[in-house]
């Protein structure tokens, strides 16, 4: 679109006027060409649509029966871009510029250099229902179809910020939106940029946005158990990164670390962060407690550390690490093809009492699985016959059992958590996990929409299904804590 700087005659309003109304009657038209074409099978539609949004394009770009005139402003510069629009259309998509527009032709709109930025977009939306965005630009755009109440494209922005959480970035992206989000109140955008950091947490512990993480966010993260990383340690070399370069005062330091869970890190490493760690030598005091918590928990057994201790807290209840002992990766070639099995271990439990015991666990995938309710019957209409099931009628299942049961299982449950990576925007991410404790040898609703059976799903990454399965040991108390 020309942009111009200067002021020029506003042309008469009966060109912009005829011009919006003809634009009226056509989507009348169109309507009414819809109802009488309706159960005629001659029936045809000729469909210039793509010629009126060139036209509407063309009456922006040439300013041609402009009845009004937008001059944007900034306060990084004296010089105005002037749009000439026509009052209608603004109105028929602004509520904002519906009131502005009642009693005056000229508007002087004050924006800041980034939403000034994208102005030109803007308006050609309000003109041709169509924008392109880029990741920099969706939150200026949201803020502008905020500002002038455009619904639809505030909705298609969130939407797109939603889609796109995982599109590569130089500086990152979901952080600043999940920032954005708590500001403007929009709790859906919030909880997805929200849970794709929770499941994706190690890609961003090494990105350059880890940096930009606020104190709210840094707390509502650490206290959350569906964390997807390596391991607690990594978790606390982030932290100490985070708390040496943000500086925050000895309060927020502390509700910090003391969110860290000491107990998952073995000793071997507690040790050398006591010897190591700047960040943990300014801060021993507000953590030394549970530091010492923690070195009790692995030298003793877990049974008589429950006596003593509530192991029934968040302190005691790992994440969900990638590292080997807490599980494996498992990825099923085609598999939409036949049943699968695997088997691999993990560790009895996070305690050093527990380092040398092993778990068996055989997992089994099934591509078709027929609930009961779909499973072959045979039918007293005709002799012998079968009720004729289709493939798609099955969903995937995924059964997780125990290879063994051993007197060491006492005072541990288990709970199993299965991560689906896909592939999104060029990237490998988390788009589900699901969680289910010992009491249930299967997952509940696994798939149950991803269509297996079409090579095109979002669920499969070159024709495989990528899934880590993680055991999560948790103890719990036997006999009543003491007080």
């Amino acid at each position: 679109m020309t942009r111009l700087t200067g002021t020029r005659p506003v042309a008469t309003r009966r060109w912009g006027c005829a011009a919006a109304a003809f634009l009226l009657l056509l989507l009348t038209v169109q309507a009414a060409q819809k109802a009488d074409l309706s159960g005629d099978a001659t029936a045809a539609t000729i469909n210039h649509s793509l010629t009126l949004l060139q036209r509407l394009q063309e009456l922006l770009q040439n300013g041609n029966g402009s009845d009004s005139v937008l001059r944007v402003r900034t306060a990084a510069s004296d010089e105005a871009k002037v749009f000439h629009t026509h009052q209608l259309l603004l109105s028929l998509q602004s509520e904002v510029f519906e009131s502005l527009l009642r009693n005056q032709s000229v508007l002087t709109l004050h924006e800041p250099p980034e939403t000034a930025a994208l102005f030109e977009k803007f308006i050609r939306y309000l003109y041709c229902g169509g924008v392109s965005v880029l990741l920099h630009q969706a939150i200026p755009m949201h803020q502008l179809a905020s500002k002038y109440r455009v619904w639809g494209l505030q909705r298609g922005v969130a939407d797109y910020m939603k889609t796109h959480l995982a599109s590569e970035s130089s500086q990152g992206h979901v952080v600043g939106w999940y920032h954005y989000a708590v500001r403007i109140g929009d709790a859906a955008l919030q909880e997805s940029c929200l849970q794709f950091l929770a499941w994706n947490l190690s890609a961003v512990l090494g990105s350059a946005e880890w940096g930009s993480v606020s104190v709210e966010l840094l707390l509502l993260l650490l206290e959350r158990s569906d964390l997807v990383l390596h391991s607690e340690l990594e978790l606390y070399t982030a932290v100490e990164g985070w708390l040496s370069r943000r500086q925050p005062e000895a309060p927020v330091a502390e509700r910090v670390l003391r969110a860290i869970r000491y107990p998952m890190i073995a000793p071997s490493q507690l040790f050398r962060l006591q010897a190591q760690s700047a960040v943990l030598a300014r801060h021993y005091g507000a953590v030394q407690d549970l530091l010492f918590q923690a070195f009790q928990f692995h030298a003793a057994s877990p049974l008589h550390f429950a006596k003593y201790f509530d192991v029934n807290c968040s302190m005691f209840l790992p994440r969900n690490y990638l590292a080997p002992s807490w599980g494996s990766q498992w990825v099923i070639n085609n598999p939409a093809r036949d049943d699968r099995s695997t088997s691999f271990q993990t560790q009895l439990g996070p305690s050093s009492h527990d380092a040398g015991k092993r778990v068996t666990w055989n997992v089994l995938f099934s591509p078709r699985w027929l609930p009961v309710s779909l499973r072959p019957v045979y039918s007293d209409s005709v002799s012998g016959a079968v009720q004729p099931v289709r493939i798609e009628d099955g969903r995937p299942r995924l059964v997780i059992t125990p290879a063994m049961s051993s007197p060491d299982f006492a005072g541990v449950s288990f709970q199993k958590t299965v991560l689906v990576g896909v592939r999104q925007q060029g990237r490998v991410v988390v788009k589900h996990a699901y969680s289910f404790h010992q009491s249930s040898d299967e997952v509940a609703d696994f798939l149950a929409h991803a269509d297996l059976q079409k090579r095109t799903s979002e669920y499969l990454i070159d024709n495989s299904l990528h899934l880590h399965i993680i055991i999560k040991p948790v103890y719990h108390s036997l006999i009543k804590v003491k007080k």
